[in-house]
């Protein structure tokens, strides 16, 4: 995940969002390896908000799925996720927002959006990807 791209996705990610009426995101994008490449924080959003986009992102990454898929998870094995979530220091947020990046068969990264809601945060993240040509993975 290079600068440029990961400016891309967060310039598409906060167009989507303004276009679709949504409340203020913080937009995330992080290196395979869970570094920050790219974080903006709307006017407006709340205290936390990026450690919240960094958790869907990293967490993403952690699990080797989607926030929406670790959710899906944490109904099913809470004492799994919760201890997940200790292990990596916390940063796992399990609800969806966190979307992995692939460029072909290679993951690249994730994002993670915060602000509105976590199907709309969702949204955003797969509408930033898909814009620098790239394939989002929620599962």
């Amino acid at each position: 995940m290079d600068l440029e791209t990961a400016r891309t996705i967060v310039a598409a990610a906060r167009a989507h969002g303004q276009e679709a009426g949504l409340k203020p995101l913080t937009v995330v994008v992080l290196d395979p390896g869970g570094h920050v490449v790219a974080a903006e924080r709307e006017d407006g959003a709340s205290i936390g908000r990026f450690e919240i986009g960094f958790g869907k992102a990293y967490g993403a990454l952690a699990l080797g799925q989607g926030s929406r898929a670790t959710m899906a998870r944490a109904e099913q094995q809470a004492y799994f996720v919760g201890a997940a979530g200790a292990a990596i220091g916390g940063a796992l947020v399990p609800v969806p927002g966190g979307v992995l990046v692939q460029d072909g068969d290679r993951l690249v990264g994730a994002v993670g959006i915060t602000g509105d809601t976590s199907d709309h945060d969702e949204a955003a993240a797969v509408a930033g990807i898909e814009a620098a040509g790239l394939t989002a993975r929620v599962d």
